[in-house]
């Protein structure tokens, strides 16, 4: 068996973001020559989240509307963990979302169901992070 491994890096522009990651997965699917096996793609930071759901900004704009509902950004001081900080939405937005999702390998390709796409939610941006692609398999 066949182990390869990929840091994808981002530095959003904004406190929150959704970018499709995709692309970015595929090629390091492609560049670990892997056939069959199981693709792990991961955040590793603690305010943001790797999710696979469908490309469609309504919906996009709908993830935000509902987390924001569920974990307000404002007021800061709403939040025990706001000492000192102003995150505190962003570590709940991402247990919300998810940490990682694996990704069936088939015939040196991610096997996806219809409209399936890999996301990186941002939810404390501005400054550099990264997410973890880990590849098993022949």
């Amino acid at each position: 068996m066949k182990s390869f491994r990929k840091e994808l890096w981002f530095e959003v522009p904004t406190r929150r973001a959704f970018i499709n990651i995709t692309p970015q997965v595929e090629a390091a699917l492609a560049e670990s020559k892997i056939g069959e096996g199981l693709c792990l793609i991961n955040a590793m930071h603690i305010s943001a989240s790797v999710f696979i759901n469908d490309d469609e900004s309504g919906l996009h704009a709908d993830f935000e509307k509902w987390l924001e509902k569920l974990a307000p950004e404002k007021p800061h001081s709403q939040y025990a963990h706001n000492r000192g900080e102003d995150n505190a939405d962003a570590h709940l937005k991402r247990t919300i979302m998810g940490r990682e999702v694996v990704v069936a390998v088939t015939d040196g390709k991610l096997d996806f169901g219809p409209w399936e796409q890999i996301f990186y939610g941002e939810f404390d941006g501005l400054r550099r992070k990264r997410v973890l692609v880990k590849i098993i398999g022949e």
